[in-house]
């Protein structure tokens, strides 16, 4: 039987990333556990059990600690046990490596099997979305077809893991990747790498002359100035793949020389990470000109009303970053994290939630992931929301808690808690 939750504090408007969630049931058993990957590593997870849940909902991204997030709460209500888990990067994405962050899903996967659950099914909302479909992709494959090296040439031991295969899947509101998504939202008009001011007048989204209008009215690109703007993202994508290349390349034979003489510089040199500083990426130019790939999206991007400024803040994604966790994390040139890639290879009963009012997961994005994906038995919902689950307009249903009702009613046909 479904049992409905009610939201207790009306959730935030604008970017909306802090959503107040409702109160767990008092029936909740809760526990915290620590859990070793394949590699030796050490990740944390919460398990919260209801009475008679005999499916069990997992919820994880690359980079954040889901342990509140505003759907456990919903599930639980609704039968279902909960484990969030978090990476080995979790709220310090600098060093994320999404190869090593499979197996800190591995883990958290085998350890759900051990508890003996009937069913496990992983809900991806956000970057969780990409990360768990690059993980279905992995799990479903031949130990010798899954992936043996990161981007940057590192061994990575996914052969040897082993990756239980959930029996669903579920996608909220998931962006096609971050690699995909900073492909779309770095601004191209930086010409100086060691300069967060400098700009490329010609393709300055933030000016005038090429369609930008004072915030709140929304600017007007013209076609031709997208097209620019698209195609010189994705080469200032390419040059700093360079750049990290190239000290993958220095680290690699500082490497060897030390092997090869012992020499304690040529260690420090291997060592040293040299972090990528990657200035001005909240530049989607859809965040300004609502009339770009429409929804209901309001005005600005997931980081503030006034992307303008937000650019040339210092919080936004890839700010900082290993040579490694680039090319693995944020480049839409060389991860192998990418939602169109892997969805293919997700052929487990599977449901997609697009919501509205997306400011990261646009209609023809959500169109090409559904497309992609390779289960037979899939279910679409379009529902109104923001990405991180708020409601359109104030005293509306929040997305989240629409998606929570659709998400549970897909449950129970599916798995019958």
């Amino acid at each position: 039987m479904t049992r409905t939750v009610q939201i207790k504090t009306q959730q935030r408007l604008g970017a909306g990333r802090y959503i107040e969630a409702a109160q767990a049931p008092a029936n909740t058993v809760t526990a915290v556990h620590e859990l070793t990957t394949h590699d030796g590593a050490k990740v944390s997870g919460v398990l919260r059990v209801v009475p008679h849940a005999t499916t069990v909902v997992t919820l994880m991204h690359p980079r954040q600690d889901l342990t509140h997030h505003v759907l456990v709460p919903e599930l639980l209500a609704r039968g279902f046990a909960v484990w969030t888990q978090g990476t080995r990067s979790v709220n310090n994405d600098v060093a994320l490596v999404h190869e090593q962050a499979l197996l800190d899903a591995a883990a958290g996967q085998r350890f759900l099997r051990d508890r003996r659950f009937a069913n496990v099914v992983t809900l991806g909302h956000s970057g969780g979305g990409t990360l768990f479909a690059f993980y279905h992709e992995q799990a479903g494959l031949p130990p010798s077809e899954r992936v043996a090296a990161t981007p940057a040439g590192r061994p990575v031991d996914l052969a040897g893991a082993d990756l239980p295969l959930p029996d669903g899947a579920i996608f909220m509101a998931p962006h096609p990747g971050q690699g995909a998504l900073l492909m779309r939202l770095i601004d191209p008009s930086v010409i100086d790498e060691t300069d967060p001011l400098a700009v490329d007048p010609e393709l300055n989204p933030f000016s005038a002359e090429n369609g930008f209008a004072e915030p709140p009215g929304s600017s007007t690109y013209s076609p031709e100035f997208v097209d620019k703007y698209r195609a010189a993202q994705r080469d200032r994508i390419a040059r700093l793949d360079a750049v990290a290349l190239e000290r993958v390349a220095e680290a690699d034979t500082a490497r060897r020389r030390f092997k090869a003489t012992g020499d304690p510089a040529d260690r420090r040199a291997a060592l040293a990470p040299r972090v990528l500083t990657v200035y001005r990426t909240d530049a989607d130019l859809r965040f300004t000109d609502l009339s770009l790939s429409p929804n209901d999206r309001p005005y600005g991007s997931l980081f503030g009303r006034r992307p303008d400024l937000t650019n040339y803040g210092l919080v936004g994604f890839a700010r900082f970053s290993t040579p490694d966790a680039w090319l693995s994390t944020w480049s839409g040139l060389s991860t192998n994290a990418d939602f169109v890639r892997c969805a293919p290879h997700v052929t487990v009963p599977t449901l997609f939630v697009e919501l509205s009012g997306d400011q990261a997961c646009f209609p023809e994005d959500a169109s090409a992931m559904t497309d992609a994906l390779g289960a037979d038995d899939k279910t679409f919902a379009r529902l109104p929301g923001t990405h991180f689950g708020g409601p359109l307009r104030s005293g509306e249903p929040s997305g989240a808690s629409l998606a929570a009702a659709d998400i549970g009613a897909w449950l129970h046909d599916h798995f019958g808690d």
